[in-house]
């Protein structure tokens, strides 16, 4: 555990006890009471600052707009339908950037949208900036970057500072502060994400570590394992919290948003389940016929999931079979002769969206439309992209699509693509800007 040592006067000390005293006197309602005014205060100002640029709406206006939106988004109701506006990319615009030796396993984009954290099979650690048509901190010719943790042999992990096996999945909490990486040899990693200082190692896993989630809003982290278990883990107060069980075969992906639950991908026990931290329960869902490999929440109602056997599966979390199915989302390949769907090997959505988009090794990222209240999946366009496809995210404001890409598959070594760049892929996407919905037919 690191420590600072930090001087303290008498005057402060005293403050402080005053101040955690009066917050012992409040009684429940006064506490909900004092903070709803203190967050409807925060929202005046920010919302008079946008309105000092914009010049369009009453900042009332603005702070009522907020809160229902809030409110929508914690029901799971918000949907911006901007899938219908999106448009082919320009391929001369896609950025390539170079920089890992082995596969791109895993990637994260901050929440301000300007840095780009991702990993690899060779266990570095990278950082780069992002700026809207240019990439700095990073440069192709150059090779100059940001932040780069290099990977260690095996067994150096107390000398050395970054990773000594292949990472296998990030997280990046809500307020962009902490960074977390989990590896095949077991540990998750914490990291300072404006340094690139590593704070904390938590151990405790028996097998890889295959997925990291922080709870939105909260500095609370989620992590799933090859050793079959979610272990919940406090990272301000670098504390280990509690253990869920359940799954049957190793688990491959994981997921979370503001709610004190997450969701998990079981592999080749062929669910995805639904875990409620509080009591302790899961929801158990299935659809897949082959290994589910990836998985994301659109909402707070939704997800998407992508398996080995070619299908992508579109749930409500009240219902336990999928709402949509995309049978041989990517196509089929000829495998020694025989007719083989293409793996699903990522999935992203744009959150609170109606856009989704799918990776795997056919040669083309694939987007997607959430039709009909979530009842319908839609392909809408291809990007072509060469190589394993194995981690997409979404930026924030859902202008651009970062695609990890690899010669091999995240989880394995099943085949090669030569021609394939272990690179990070910046792919802009065009779009008009369009309101958000208040709440799509369909959703419950």
């Amino acid at each position: 555990m690191l420590t600072h040592a930090c001087p303290r006067s008498p005057l402060l000390g005293r403050r402080r006890r005053e101040a955690a005293e009066e917050e012992v006197e409040e009684t429940p309602q006064e506490k909900k009471l004092r903070l709803a005014k203190q967050y409807l205060e925060e929202l005046r100002q920010l919302e008079e600052e946008r309105a000092e640029e914009e010049e369009e709406l009453e900042p009332a206006d603005l702070i009522g707009d907020r809160l229902k939106e809030d409110v929508l988004e914690q029901k799971g109701r918000l949907q911006r339908l901007v899938a219908k506006d999106v448009r082919p990319p320009d391929p001369a615009r896609i950025r390539v950037l170079r920089g890992h030796q082995l596969p791109v396993t895993c990637l994260v984009i901050s929440p301000d949208d300007r840095f780009i954290f991702s990993s690899s099979k060779d266990g570095a650690l990278i950082k780069c900036k992002y700026s809207p048509g240019a990439v700095t901190g990073w440069e192709v010719d150059s090779g100059k970057r940001l932040c780069v943790v290099p990977g260690g042999k095996k067994g150096t992990e107390e000398r050395h500072m970054g990773h000594a096996s292949q990472v296998l999945c990030m997280a990046i909490s809500s307020d962009g502060k902490y960074l977390a990486t989990g590896d095949r040899n077991k540990l998750i990693m914490i990291w300072d994400a404006a340094t690139c200082k590593r704070l904390h190692i938590f151990t405790g896993h028996r097998d890889a570590v295959s997925g990291l989630s922080f709870r939105k809003g909260t500095h609370q982290l989620y992590s799933a394992s090859h050793d079959r278990c979610v272990k919940v883990w406090d990272v301000a107060e670098n504390a280990y919290v509690e253990t869920l069980f359940g799954h049957q075969d190793v688990i491959t992906g994981l997921d979370s948003l503001s709610r004190e639950c997450c969701v998990t991908a079981g592999g080749r026990d062929g669910t995805v389940r639904l875990w409620k931290i509080p009591e302790e329960s899961q929801l158990v869902f299935s659809g897949h016929q082959g290994s589910i490999d990836c998985i994301q929440l659109i909402n707070e109602e939704h997800m998407v999931s992508g398996a080995d056997d070619g299908s992508l599966a579109l749930w409500g979390l009240t219902k336990k079979k999928p709402l949509a199915l995309a049978r041989q989302a990517h196509g089929e390949q000829d495998s020694q002769g025989l007719q083989q769907p293409y793996w699903i090997s990522a999935v992203a959505a744009l959150r609170n969206s109606d856009l989704l988009a799918t990776g795997s090794h056919s040669g083309s990222v694939k987007l997607w439309k959430c039709g009909e209240g979530f009842r319908k999946l839609e392909h809408l366009l291809d990007i072509p992209l060469v190589g394993f496809v194995n981690s997409l995210k979404f930026s924030a404001a859902g202008d651009f699509l970062v695609a990890g890409v690899g010669q091999e598959h995240r989880l394995g070594r099943w085949w090669r693509i030569k021609e394939a760049k272990n690179s990070i892929c910046i792919i802009p996407l065009k779009q008009k800007t369009t309101a958000p919905s208040p709440e799509s037919p369909g959703s419950s």
